[in-house]
């Protein structure tokens, strides 16, 4: 006979074991993880400091050797589409902000070649003569369309009327904007600026959104008035620079997520003769006005495009099929001193358009320059040295 003795521990001892025991378990596991944790970080920042010590000269000697057949290739490209160049003669160009400045000049170039044209604008009275010119200058029809691209229906609406009275879209020109300039500090209602996003941006970013079908059809353009602005850190426009910035970079990923379905020009003009460069901004009272002082701080001794100029430009540009088009073209310089230089970039923006604290702004050292120097008479058009606008 075998006898088995087995030992039974009491019940008031066993449930404290297992709970010590599944406490011990448990930190066991903390300490396990935060081990790992401390791991993972100590390899994650060794790939970093790995990273930035090899990604420079990684780079550099990859664009040494990547960019001198690119620029042949880009220089080749663009020589082939200057010559066979695209034909606009009856396609349906749509155009917002045609009543004044590049976008009234746009749709001359246009109509030069032949095109049919939307014109789109808040005030009537001038688009009538925006659209009665361009019937002139050789454009078989011109389609006249008051609407305000700060409202998405708006938007909506201009697209559909186009595709309603032609039956297609081939280029997309956003050229609606206005310009504010005012010191963030001294604005006195920030809300009354989100206009300028509303209608510099949004009003792009909707109409494209609502084109885009139509343009897939046709294989057509998106062409987009952004700024030199997008880059440059000129005091008193931050937010219409945070504007154009925005436009850059959105219609940069929009052309990767279009693909070769609807190519995107994306323009980014330095001074042109038009009436934000006659002065017409919004204030930092939230109201539009005309600030030829303010203009002549910003502007100073720059010689400034003509309008029929860069409208000319673009137009080639877009039939060319070119990503990006800065005009005047020496202008794109400037991106290079925001690249490698940026703090003589600041430096000169604060020592030459800003005055001491208490000194008015008029006072600021580029704007003597202009007036010393009488620039003004050989650098403007005479349609900028005038503060009257075009009588609407």
């Amino acid at each position: 006979m075998h006898w088995c003795h087995t030992t039974t521990f009491p019940p008031s001892l066993v449930q404290p074991l297992i709970t010590y025991s599944h406490r011990l378990i448990a930190y066991l596991q903390i300490i396990w993880c935060f081990h790992v944790a401390l791991l993972v970080d100590l390899i994650m920042d060794l790939i970093h400091k790995f990273l930035n010590l090899v990604a420079p000269p990684f780079t550099f000697f990859s664009l040494c050797f990547v960019l001198p057949p690119l620029l042949l290739y880009r220089s080749f490209l663009w020589v082939f589409n200057s010559i066979f160049s695209e034909d606009v003669v009856g396609k349906v160009i749509l155009i917002t902000g045609a009543a004044s400045g590049i976008g009234e000049h746009l749709a001359y170039q246009y109509a030069k070649k032949g095109a049919r044209l939307a014109l789109v604008a808040r005030r009537e009275q001038l688009l009538e003569e925006v659209a009665n010119r361009a019937g002139e200058l050789g454009s078989p029809h011109v389609l006249m369309i008051i609407a305000d691209v700060q409202k998405v229906d708006d938007c909506s609406r201009l697209v559909e009327e186009t595709i309603g009275h032609f039956g297609r879209l081939d280029h997309l020109v956003n050229c609606a904007g206005i310009m504010s300039m005012s010191m963030l500090e001294e604005i006195n209602d920030i809300s009354s600026f989100r206009t300028v996003m509303d209608t510099n941006f949004w009003g792009s970013a909707y109409t494209t959104r609502f084109a885009i079908p139509y343009l897939r059809d046709s294989g057509g353009k998106i062409i987009v008035l952004s700024s030199s602005a997008s880059w440059l850190p000129a005091p008193r426009l931050s937010i219409y620079n945070a504007s154009k910035a925005a436009l850059l970079i959105f219609f940069e990923t929009l052309r990767v997520e279009l693909g070769s379905d609807v190519h995107v020009l994306i323009v980014t003009p330095g001074f042109i003769e038009s009436e934000m460069i006659q002065g017409k901004v919004l204030t930092s009272e939230g109201r539009m006005d005309v600030d030829q002082d303010m203009r002549d701080i910003l502007v100073s001794a720059t010689p400034i495009r003509t309008v029929s100029g860069c409208a000319k430009a673009i137009v080639n540009s877009a039939c060319r099929g070119d990503k990006y088009l800065t005009d005047p073209a020496w202008f794109r310089m400037t991106w290079l001193w925001k690249v490698f230089c940026p703090d003589v970039l600041e430096w000169c923006y604060r020592l030459l358009q800003l005055t001491r604290p208490g000194e008015p702004a008029a006072g600021a050292p580029s704007k003597k320059v202009l007036d010393m120097t009488g620039g003004k008479k050989v650098l403007y058009p005479e349609t900028v040295q005038t503060p009257e606008l075009k009588k609407e």
